[in-house]
């Protein structure tokens, strides 16, 4: 109780929606490039640099942590939030990386349907934090995370999927093993949204 008459850093809430939303630039711009399939170093590079804000935030956002004596949430939740969108972006960036050094030849139905699943998680994600500072619509909060979970669901089912039709269709061994890691990696970016639709539900929960 008295912690919570203490004023606190408010720059976390900042911190968030500036990672949340570089989690939704790069998985836009993952998804345009499975669209057009072109021009795929400039476009990989492109995520990269996301990345590298992305990353950026999340450091100022954890040597804040050290710095601050009243947070607005529990340290633990903050160093798990920023550390799991963290992840959303460096798994946006293998997955093009990989595209990019494995010659992928051309991106396949599902691997489109994926990549549009993750900017779907990923706008999700920027919805859900977005209502931290203040909790005041826990609802619209809790309905963003149920949406991620749906989300993460339909990944993993367009995945599997994916992963049959491979070995079903595909004679070429190199080639299986080439798609069939992308479809890992764009269904992990799925699973590490939901991690963070877990971990806003339980900040909701621990502070409505």
């Amino acid at each position: 109780m008295f912690g919570r008459l203490l004023p606190f850093e408010g720059k976390f809430f900042d911190l968030f929606n500036a990672l949340a939303g570089e989690a939704v630039r790069a998985s836009r711009e993952l998804a345009s490039l499975m669209e057009s399939f072109d021009d795929i170093v400039r476009r990989a590079f492109a995520i990269e640099t996301i990345e590298k804000r992305g990353d950026k935030i999340t450091h100022e956002t954890i040597e804040l942590l050290h710095k601050t004596f009243v947070t607005p949430l529990d340290r633990d939740d903050i160093h798990q939030l920023v550390t799991r969108m963290d992840d959303i972006l460096d798994l946006i960036e293998d997955c093009a990386q990989s595209i990019s050094l494995y010659d992928v030849r051309a991106p396949t139905p599902e691997m489109k349907r994926l990549a549009e699943i993750c900017v779907g998680c990923a706008e999700k994600v920027q919805a859900g934090v977005g209502g931290l500072s203040d909790l005041r619509d826990t609802r619209a909060i809790l309905a963003a995370c149920a949406d991620i979970d749906k989300l993460e669901s339909e990944a993993d089912h367009v995945m599997r999927t994916a992963i049959g039709k491979l070995f079903r269709e595909e004679p070429d061994a190199k080639e299986i093993i080439k798609l069939r890691s992308i479809y890992e990696l764009l269904e992990t970016i799925t699973d590490r949204c939901e991690d963070v639709a877990n971990i806003i539900e339980g900040i909701v929960l621990e502070n409505a």
